[in-house]
């Protein structure tokens, strides 16, 4: 592999001093934005990666992979270092590991079986990318979750060192992918509510937008129309978090236009549809039956408890793991996604009483 550029050559480009390099990719706190925009823009246009990788390289592998992840219960406002205010809401998440905990425990486990390291980092939006080019810099290899930087930025630390993507391979297709079938999970849900209780009236709620919910949204469209059933309403997408999800519902189940079944791109929203539900007094799955997708431990012990399709996600960790070190064997090997099987869990929100 060529040799890449240096931190003097970032320094001379942005017309910046050297320290002020170091500062913008180790303490970017410590560094105006509009000067860390230069530096970083630098480090764009010449492809430059932190020195650390450089010693890396000069010893060989380092022996360590990175995992730049985020944390739902973070606020961004006041930076990575700054956590959510206490209080019943969150306190309620933190019981239980949601899915980019579930992964990154996978990711976890499988660096342990191999006897690798693993650094763990994570941004805002004011200092991810230099975060993230700080971790590239470190390791060997980095996985990554979707949408959490530019592709841009991923595609210039992929030219340096294996980069892989969980979720969303239609982001960053030259990027090695784990993904889930999101298409069959849907289908076998919706069909169950279709054929085993017999509803004609379902809605889907997707969450935030992203190709994984279209994929999802895609699929319950298609197996509805397969069946000869029109949706019951448009898909919704109701973006600004639970409290959007919320204002969502409350607007759908009102009157007389109730619809049978709402099913969710994802668990977390499938339980703040139970929570508004309840608060308005609709019963589930007495009136409305709700299903999620993702499987994490909430939904296992939500009251009524959540039908929904379970991800492999401590699989999809140890995948993203796997890819990386095939693609430290064999640089020059093609981009490879592998899409992993889901599996449909039936609980009580849809009207059955599985475990």
């Amino acid at each position: 592999m060529a040799k890449g550029p240096t931190v003097y050559d970032v320094a001379e480009r942005a017309g910046v001093s050297i320290a002020t390099v170091s500062f913008t990719f180790r303490q970017p706190e410590k560094v105006k934005a509009s000067t860390r925009e230069l530096v970083l823009a630098a480090a764009e246009a010449l492809g430059y990666v932190p020195s650390a990788s450089a010693r890396g390289l000069a010893r060989g592998r380092t022996g360590a992979l990175g995992l730049f992840a985020y944390d739902y219960l973070l606020d961004p406002a006041k930076g990575s270092g700054s956590p959510a205010p206490e209080g019943p809401d969150n306190e309620d998440l933190r019981l239980f590991p949601l899915y980019v905990d579930e992964v990154q425990r996978g990711v976890e486990l499988e660096c342990w079986r191999r006897g690798q390291a693993l650094l763990v980092g994570g941004g805002n939006p004011e200092n991810n990318e230099a975060v993230l080019s700080d971790i590239a810099g470190r390791v060997d290899g980095l996985a990554v979750f979707p949408r959490s930087v530019p592709s841009s930025t991923l595609a210039r630390i992929a030219r340096r060192i294996p980069v892989v993507e969980v979720s969303e391979s239609a982001l960053n297709p030259e990027l090695d992918h784990v993904t889930v079938d999101n298409a069959s999970g849907i289908r076998a849900v919706t069909e169950h509510l279709v054929t085993v209780h017999g509803m004609k009236r379902l809605i889907f709620l997707g969450g935030v937008p992203s190709s994984d919910n279209d994929e999802r949204m895609q699929a319950f469209l298609a197996t509805l129309a397969d069946a000869g059933i029109a949706p019951a309403g448009k898909p919704a997408y109701p973006c600004g978090g639970e409290d959007a999800v919320a204002r969502a519902i409350r607007d759908t189940c009102t009157g007389d236009q109730i619809p049978e079944a709402i099913v969710c791109a994802t668990d977390q929203d499938a339980l703040v549809v139970l929570d508004t539900l309840a608060s308005i007094g609709v019963s589930v799955p007495g009136e409305v039956a709700v299903t999620g997708f993702d499987g994490i431990a909430a939904g296992r012990v939500a009251r009524p408890s959540l039908t929904t399709v379970r991800q492999p996600m401590e699989l999809m960790g140890r995948t993203m793991v796997r890819l990386l070190m095939e693609r430290l064997d064999d640089p020059e090997k093609r981009p490879t996604a592998v899409s992993l099987p889901v599996r449909l869990v039936v609980r009580e929100s849809c009207g059955c009483q599985g475990g």
